[in-house]
């Protein structure tokens, strides 16, 4: 006989996980561990990870309230979690809340997404899609951003706000390179736009007194390779009035945390490119399972004609090559530089939900309007004239 109950379907596993919120700095400092097991068994980037995530919050976004998303599965085991903010956005004397990723602004952090577990990243996406329908009325406008274009996350967010206003749109490209299986840096070089250059460059700098090329990985040996970054890439961009990439006291203290926390994980590599005993050139990087991540650099620019930045990244992809990794990525940037090395491009993506109506239609209304003014002031003044009014903010914000 058939019972009723044999024809129940079975819950689908959106259903059954168990999604909370965590609301507090404190709490979030508590998720190391069980994060760190969910990064692993999850493939989620590494601008997700708790390493990245909670000095962000300390030292770039203090007054930003966390709002972290986590699922459980039947056993309480930590299998999702979307690590969002909370904002009240204050726009010409009107309020906007707005909730958005953790770790968006002022530190480069592409690939910004859901961490779920290896085959439960749609029932996990789904149940947060959900959490967030119920939790409207406390948000005007969801606003997530550095997406991978072919993130799950934008098809589930559109279908869970068929009534809402969903806009995606295109933000920026990332050059990336795969290496063949079994391929020699040699070979490598041969289809590049950079080899003769590196060779050639590399070869004078080899006879140099005193040339030498440092990795550091070690948590404890980083103070002085950081130092040496920081001054580096601060005389690379002071001609242009500052770096866009480091801005200010707070985003140089967030690289300190965050160096410590991804070496003490494995996942930080510097290199740093000396001659005569002092730093010319120096490339912040991460390892990322099977992928070398160049995220930062810098160089001395009375050295800038004998191209030690090139030689350094030459290096960077020696060193990955020779070391089995698969891929090089460079995030977010098309200089001609990246492009030289690389054959291959992937893009992120923004997704920004609100209503038709209200504020959250209003807010973008509001940049919509201020983007466009900016634009008619480009196209009405002078090329140099916009350059040094780019120049002039980036230096007050490095001040």
């Amino acid at each position: 006989m058939i019972r009723e109950s044999d024809l129940t379907p079975e819950p689908q596993p959106s259903q059954w996980l168990r999604v909370e919120i965590v609301h507090e700095l404190s709490a979030l400092a508590r998720m190391r561990s069980e994060w760190d097991a969910l990064m692993d068994a999850s493939d989620a980037g590494p601008f997700n990870a708790w390493e990245w995530i909670y000095p962000w919050c300390r030292r770039i976004a203090p007054d930003r309230r966390p709002l972290v998303l986590t699922a459980r599965d039947r056993t309480g085991t930590l299998v999702g979690l979307m690590p969002l903010g909370f904002e009240l956005c204050h726009v010409l004397g009107r309020q906007v809340g707005r909730l958005s990723f953790l770790g968006e602004t002022y530190v480069g952090s592409d690939y910004l997404d859901v961490v779920a577990k290896r085959g439960m990243e749609e029932p996990v996406t789904r149940a947060f899609a959900h959490g967030l329908r119920e939790m409207h009325g406390g948000w005007d406008v969801l606003d997530l951003v550095d997406l991978h274009e072919d993130s799950l996350t934008v098809k589930v967010l559109r279908e869970a706000f068929p009534d809402l206003e969903v806009r995606v749109t295109d933000r920026y490209v990332c050059p990336y390179e795969t290496f063949r299986p079994g391929e020699a840096f040699d070979l490598f070089l041969k289809r590049t736009g950079r080899r003769d250059n590196y060779l050639r460059r590399r070869k004078w700098l080899e006879k140099q007194e005193g040339y030498r090329i440092e990795r550091t990985e070690a948590p404890g040996e980083l103070a002085a390779p950081m130092a040496d970054f920081f001054r580096l890439h601060s005389a690379r961009w002071a001609a242009d009035g500052g770096s866009q990439g480091i801005q200010s006291h707070e985003v140089e203290s967030f690289h300190r945390d965050a160096t410590q926390f991804l070496a003490e994980r494995g996942l930080l590599r510097l290199y740093t490119m000396k001659v005569g005993g002092q730093a010319v050139a120096s490339v912040y990087g991460l390892i990322y399972r099977d992928t070398f991540i160049y995220y930062q650099s810098g160089y001395d620019p009375e050295w800038r004609n004998r191209s030690v930045g090139l030689v350094l990244v030459g290096e960077t992809f020696k060193d990955a090559i020779e070391g089995g990794l698969r891929h090089y990525d460079f995030l977010r940037g098309t200089e001609t530089y990246k492009s030289d090395w690389t054959s291959k491009e992937r893009r992120t993506v923004a997704v920004r939900i609100h209503a038709f109506q209200g504020a959250g239609h209003w807010f973008t209304r509001q940049e919509e309007l201020a983007r466009g003014a900016r634009d008619v002031v480009k196209r009405l003044l002078p090329e140099a004239t916009v350059e040094r009014i780019r120049r002039l903010r980036r230096s007050r914000s490095a001040g």
